[in-house]
């Protein structure tokens, strides 16, 4: 971990490194910042717990291996309620609910029919959504192993992106209309049919990456490959979402992720900032409301999600419920008091199919291998003829 305050040129830093194959996504744990979970092609999610004060060498053994999956794991996502509980999908077409302190895999969900191409979780933690290559988005109870809504969302071919809008309970999903447009839907996942809001933005090909701002109600959206952001309010009325604004830059986004509220800069009025990832740089984008007064602005900052879990891994796996804790920004905000190391037990281990890279270097080895024995064997077939010729 690198302290913001840091800017310029970095030198050489250590990295997180223990995964066999590219690492397709990783996440934050939002109750413990040393907690950070990496899915990758390996067929392995894999949970790295990193020290007070940041790395001072290079971190290959990870915390927790989590094996199980039969495919590469594309998507994961620590659960906003409760500590310690992951969800991963993969290109095997599952979906896993994890308690990542023992390591099992304590639900597995079946239904998709094609690849899970991005997931989350809604703001208590009971439902999880996911969008698929089959063009559908599903909403599933983990803990009754089912899905219990599922509509087809957009028609065209390319990438999906799902999330839930707080606690508005809305699902947002962005794809491409049958015309190859980049087009987002808003839709009430308790009564699937047609969407409450659609609407068409432009013919770029990037994928758009959402960011939804519970305490404004503000969605930023940036699309990946260009270097703009919109961003919209969302109100609980038709049309539902009005387009604000546009951040616009010259240099494409790679990447992008929202910091958490509790890290604004209440003295200049920040409600949102975003790092950008660009080809050779992270560049952080601040969002402000001008106010000539420096007093804090109560009214741009209600009461906002701590950090803190509400529930533990066993007692959401025992199906209890509740909301994600919350806390007053300004003068007087005290941050919360660093977690204790968490102390992972020995998973099980489950033999995860090896990457295709794996597979072929493995291929290549038994063919030379074969190829030796095959003149082993010629050789011993031409002594024996000569002896059995004198």
């Amino acid at each position: 971990m690198l302290n913001v305050e840091n800017k310029g040129k970095l030198g050489q830093f250590p990295l997180v490194s223990g995964h066999s194959a590219e690492v397709l996504d990783i996440d934050f744990s939002p109750h413990n910042p040393n907690i950070i979970g990496s899915a990758s092609e390996d067929g392995y999610a894999k949970v790295w717990q990193i020290p007070d004060g940041g790395l001072t060498e290079t971190l290959t053994n990870a915390a927790q291996s989590l094996s199980g999956h039969k495919r590469k794991v594309g998507t994961l996502n620590f659960n906003p309620v409760a500590s310690n509980v992951l969800a991963t999908t993969s290109t095997d077409f599952t979906v896993k609910i994890w308690d990542i302190e023992k390591g099992d895999a304590t639900y597995t969900i079946e239904g998709h029919t094609d690849i899970i191409q991005s997931s989350a979780w809604n703001y208590n933690g009971q439902h999880f959504a996911t969008a698929s290559k089959d063009k559908k988005v599903r909403v599933i109870d983990p803990r009754t192993n089912s899905i219990v809504s599922e509509v087809e969302a957009h028609a065209g071919v390319k990438g999906m992106r799902v999330t839930f809008l707080g606690r508005k309970e809305k699902i947002f999903t962005m794809g491409f209309s049958k015309t190859s447009e980049r087009q987002f839907s808003l839709w009430d996942h308790r009564n699937f049919g047609t969407p409450l809001h659609s609407e068409n933005i432009d013919t770029a090909s990037g994928i758009l990456m959402p960011f939804y701002d519970d305490d404004t109600n503000i969605l930023y959206l940036a699309g990946k490959g260009d270097g703009n952001v919109r961003y919209y309010e969302v109100v609980d009325e038709d049309p539902y979402i009005f387009y604000l604004t546009e951040f616009k830059s010259a240099t494409p986004q790679r990447g992008m992720c929202m910091v958490p509220k509790t890290a604004m800069d209440t003295s200049v009025c920040e409600i949102a900032r975003l790092l950008k990832v660009t080809q050779s740089a992270i560049e952080p984008i601040s969002f402000t409301v001008p106010r000539k007064s420096d007093i804090f602005q109560d009214d741009l900052y209600p009461p906002t999600f701590s950090g803190e879990a509400s529930l533990s891994a066993n007692e959401w796996f025992s199906g209890k419920n509740a909301e994600p804790k919350t806390t007053q920004l300004g003068p007087t905000y005290v941050a919360p008091k660093a977690q204790a190391p968490t102390q992972f037990q020995a998973a099980k281990v489950v033999e995860t199919p090896k990457s295709g890279k794996e597979l072929e270097k493995q291929i290549e080895e038994q063919k030379k291998r074969i190829a030796a024995l095959e003149a082993e064997l010629k050789k011993k077939d031409e002594k024996i003829a000569q002896l059995e010729g004198q």
